[in-house]
């Protein structure tokens, strides 16, 4: 990749960023204002982009509130994700019909899509990379998932307001852009107006740079995108405690009665999984029209919480809610590991904001660190 300097964009470059991704014929995704959250969906211009707007988070909480500034990415990661466009919540694998020659099957040809996603974070970036891991490598492709990664245009955002229940620091994932993107913009809010410290990270971000109105960022305005990042990772809500023991500890305490009292609290409702960026698990429903005269098959989110996901023949094997919370937070941050080489978190704190009744994934784990039933006793 050649070489390019920190450059600076004004909200004209930003703007001009936009236009150039909708003249090379990219459906441009980023941050809006609806529903009372900020949520991913398709954006024209930055009048879209959420100005001025923040987010409060915590256990089960999120409100938007106003800032006193106007920057378009003051605030913490929404309930969406960006699986909501690359893993999509319902596909349809194929259609067939009944037809004079008999029956005809056709299958659903995947998207042509050319996405640029604006605005992501440095926890997404890792939960991206996670999912890439996960439906592209082995011998068996997600065909649907492919076609919607090719020629991805990637503007991360390295982050400046953390949530009240992010903890990517201690994930390692964040809050500074890692990974593979094509430009990370770091904002800055100053009495000047809006300013974007940028980094190319691909030839495709050089040769969009090369086209947009900039210049190069001085020492003061490169210090000063560091200092972002750094206070952000000193504001995280949560920690991660112990993040390379964790697997180790969980496989250890299976049994800890920690899982009793979660359950106690537990909903099963699925919703951790949904805002989720990196669970993949899926069902395929088979839907006959009334008449016999066609059938589809589609494939749909589904979460490791519902009864009917661990359902074998006589019955679902993970019937009680300790059971399946225990599932997927084993499988998270520990049995992932050997499946895919990577923790399954990334520290966003989705699942933390989004649980009705604001359980917290970092204090089960402290809570299970601090009685270890199953570490050896001193002296043992």
């Amino acid at each position: 990749m050649t070489s390019v300097k920190h450059s600076v964009l004004t909200i004209d470059g930003l703007e001009a960023l936009l236009d150039a991704l909708g003249r090379r014929g990219f459906r441009v995704l980023g941050p809006t204002v609806r529903d009372q959250a900020i949520v991913y969906d398709d954006i024209a211009s930055l009048a879209d982009l959420p100005r001025g707007w923040t987010d409060e988070q915590d256990g089960g909480r999120y409100r938007l509130l106003r800032r006193d500034d106007d920057a378009l990415f003051g605030y913490a990661a929404g309930p969406h994700s960006w699986k909501k466009f690359l893993h999509a919540p319902g596909q349809r694998l194929w259609r067939a019909e009944r037809n004079a020659e008999g029956m005809s099957v056709v299958g659903e040809a995947p998207s042509t899509d050319r996405l640029a996603l604006i605005g992501v974070r440095a926890c997404e970036l890792h939960a991206i990379a996670i999912q890439d891991r996960v439906l592209l490598s082995g011998g068996h492709a997600d065909p649907f998932y492919r076609a919607r990664r090719e020629d991805n245009f990637i503007v991360a955002v390295n982050c400046g307001e953390p949530g009240g229940t992010c903890f990517c620091a201690s994930m390692n994932t964040g809050p500074k852009a890692a990974g593979r993107y094509d430009l990370a913009l770091t904002e800055i809010a100053g009495k000047g107006g809006l300013l974007y410290v940028v980094e190319a990270g691909s030839e495709a971000g050089c040769a969009m740079l090369d086209e947009l109105p900039r210049r190069d960022a001085t020492r003061e305005e490169i210090a000063a995108a560091e200092a972002v990042s750094a206070g952000a990772a000193e504001r995280m809500g949560r920690v991660m405690p112990a993040t390379h023991e964790v697997p180790q500890l969980l496989q250890r305490n299976l049994d800890h009665p920690r899982w009793d009292e979660v359950a106690e609290r537990c909903l099963t409702c699925g919703n951790c999984t949904m805002v989720c960026p990196t669970c993949f698990c899926t069902t395929v429903e088979d839907v006959t029209s009334l008449d016999g005269a066609s059938a589809e098959r589609m494939q749909r989110w589904d979460s490791c919480f519902t009864m009917d996901f661990s359902y074998l023949h006589g019955g679902s094997v993970r019937a009680s809610p300790r059971s399946r919370y225990r599932q997927w937070m084993t499988h998270k941050l520990s049995t992932w590991w050997d499946q895919f080489g990577t923790s399954g978190c990334v520290g966003c704190g989705h699942c933390i904001t989004w649980c009705p009744v604001g359980i917290d994934i970092t204090e089960e784990v402290a809570a299970i660190r601090a009685s270890d039933v199953g570490a050896a006793s001193p002296g043992g």
